[in-house]
């Protein structure tokens, strides 16, 4: 082909409002009522071929637990085998392909998600993972769009980044993919993540096998289908539900593993490095290790915030799809001379807040993801209410009659490192320390030291020497830092997002620096007018 093809210019997808009276609230509708009307069987997915082991798990609405919305197909060790084969062979062809006809793939599947398929991915994503119309709207549609269509603009921008070269020779740097396959651990808690996990390695001509979420495999499913109909060839993205730590053992003794890409529990991610390491001599190369993790997130208020500005920040940063985001604000700290208004103006508002079935669009949340976590949950909020120096101000209450619904719930405390403010809850729970406003350097160190983790935080201050203070002695406490916003809601090509510490690796999913790890250069010298003696002019006689 004699052309340089350009990858179009990307620019993020328009959110869609899902007011009374539009056409995508009218197709939302539609979908929720056909994919909620019937059972989906979900088979794996190894070398483009359906694999029905006959295992199967269901598929529940967390917020109407006894609905089973599909029949899940569980891969068992012989299944995991045939995932990596299929991988590695795959991984011949693909991994030869020009990134022009790679980008087509993924073009088009951010087109199909544009359009016909996302009523169905957000219908999914509201079913499956109890996310409202706005959360499944800027996650499963927008974020992924975004995803792809940045990924591919961020490989044509680091493949442009190449070596300067010398009179009578040319450098260049070939990004190749890794030799082997990556796998691919994804989360419940975004269908986005579950959809840029596997891809990202796969632009950059990597072959993938997937591990989905249990609480999420439905609506990834539909992101496999949305792939495969856009054309990605058979066995670069293999789909493997099941057990997650048969699935890990399966793939972690391979020796063509060359990376793992990853969301979700720090212990989990821990663990994986530490097989990882154990089986180090035993791999053709060095593994890449790439996760996000968890986070004990905050926000910290100056005395000079905006009350008004904050109380909002620490509703919708707290409670928004039931505070199950890795940067959901978990902590907070106010001093005592704002505090009377934001309390007041806090209240006020989740008094007003309405939790149930996402179907009914005036409802703000949902329920938890499943048993484990309203359990885990449940237990901080009834320890809460019998230790002393701690009030609950809003919420604590729990109902799993018909879905796993935690209140919102916010606890003021006197002990700043009581354990609902160090400790990771996931969800909708939001722990408070009222200071003093003369000990404004103190806090700012009681902010930074309290957790391990270091994921997302905010400062919220009209006086600008506070804001740089903050800056200052927060630098590594955030990987994300917002100021005079909520600490959420990072944007694919605005906020590239991703925490240090305990909170994983910090290599920026939405940006260029996550796709170099999927790549293994080479650099190539050719020398134009190679010499033809080995002397050099300093041998010469004088």
């Amino acid at each position: 082909m004699n052309a340089t093809p350009k990858i179009p210019v990307p620019v993020n997808e328009p959110v869609l409002s899902y007011a009374p009276g539009t056409s995508e609230r009218l197709e939302l509708k539609k979908a929720l009522k056909d994919l909620s009307s019937h059972h989906v069987e979900i088979p794996l997915v190894i070398g483009g071929k359906e694999v029905r082991t006959g295992k199967t798990v269901d598929a529940v609405m967390p917020h109407c637990h006894h609905h089973v919305l599909a029949k899940v197909h569980q891969a068992g060790p012989a299944e995991v085998q045939a995932a990596i084969k299929a991988a590695r062979e795959a991984w011949h062809d693909w991994s030869t392909w020009d990134l022009e006809p790679r980008a087509a793939v993924f073009l088009k599947a951010a087109d199909l998600l544009a359009t016909r398929y996302r009523p169905m991915v957000n219908a999914a994503t509201m079913l499956g993972q109890s996310k409202t119309a706005h959360q499944a709207e800027i996650d499963a549609a927008c974020e992924l769009i975004d995803f792809f269509r940045f990924n591919l603009h961020f490989a044509e921008r680091l493949y442009a980044e190449q070596p300067i070269s010398a009179p009578g020779t040319w450098n260049y740097l070939e990004y190749r993919p890794l030799e082997g396959f990556v796998y691919a651990i994804t989360p419940f808690n975004f269908t986005s993540i579950g959809g840029n996990l596997p891809t990202s390695p796969a632009i950059m001509g990597n072959t993938v096998v997937w591990k989905p979420a249990a609480t999420a495999v439905f609506s990834n499913y539909f992101i496999l289908k949305l792939l495969e109909e856009a054309g990605l060839p058979p066995g670069v993205i293999n789909f493997v539900p099941g057990p997650a730590v048969q699935v890990s053992d399966g793939v972690l003794l391979d020796r063509s593993l060359a990376g793992i890409h990853f969301t979700g529990s720090t212990e989990v991610f821990q663990t994986l490095w530490r097989r990882v390491g154990e089986c180090l001599s035993s791999y053709a190369g060095y593994p890449r290790l790439v996760g996000e993790t968890g986070g004990k997130d905050f926000i910290l208020a100056h005395a000079s915030a905006d009350a008004d500005a904050l109380a909002t920040a620490i509703v919708r940063g707290a409670y928004e799809y039931q505070g199950q985001k890795c940067s959901a604000a978990s902590r907070a700290y106010v001093p005592a001379t704002l505090w009377p208004k934001v309390r007041d103006r806090v209240l006020a508002m989740l008094a007003e807040v309405k939790m149930g079935d996402p179907a009914d669009f005036r409802n703000f949340m949902g329920a938890v993801i499943d048993r484990k976590a309203f359990d885990k949950i449940r237990e901080y909020l009834e320890a809460a209410k019998h230790a002393p120096g701690v009030k609950i101000l809003a919420g604590g209450g729990t109902n799993d009659t018909d879905g796993y619904f935690i209140e919102p719930t916010l606890i003021q405390t006197d002990d700043p490192t009581y354990r609902t403010m160090c400790e990771e809850i996931f969800g909708p729970v939001l722990s408070l320390y009222v200071y003093p406003e003369s000990h404004w350097a103190e806090t700012l160190r009681l902010v930074d030291q309290t957790s391990p983790y270091a994921l997302t935080g905010a400062i919220f201050a009209q006086d600008r020497r506070a804001v740089e203070d903050g800056q200052r002695a927060l630098r590594f406490a955030a990987g994300n830092f917002y100021v005079n916003d909520k600490p959420t809601g990072a944007v694919v090509g605005q906020q590239p997002f991703g925490g240090a510490r305990a909170s994983g690796t910090n290599d920026k999913a939405g940006s260029l620096l996550n796709l170099i790890r999927w790549v293994s250069p080479r650099s190539v010298k050719e020398n134009f007018v190679p010499p033809r003696s080995f002397t050099y002019p300093f041998m010469a006689e004088p």
